[in-house]
């Protein structure tokens, strides 16, 4: 499983975040838990598969928005309440 975190420039309000989130959906298959924060500027997703970071690269600046960073790291699921 992968974490990918992209650092997004123009998302504006919580219409941005939808359209975004939208976006990561259809450019990543099987992205699961997508999340995007206009006040932080970051989208947040995970997937079993390293995703394309060129492809969602495009995807993200097909739509008017700047895609400035991508960073994807391993992921395991903790346990209950992160403590194991």
């Amino acid at each position: 499983m992968y974490k990918t975190i992209a650092t997004i420039d123009g998302m504006m309000c919580t219409m941005c975040e939808a359209h975004i989130s939208e976006v990561i959906r259809k450019a990543v298959p099987g992205a699961k838990k997508v999340s995007a924060d206009h006040k932080k500027g970051t989208a947040t997703f995970l997937s079993e598969e390293m995703p394309s970071e060129d492809a969602l690269l495009k995807a993200i600046a097909d739509t008017g928005y700047t895609c400035v960073s991508v960073d994807t790291k391993p992921y395991e699921k903790k346990g209950l309440f992160g403590l194991f």
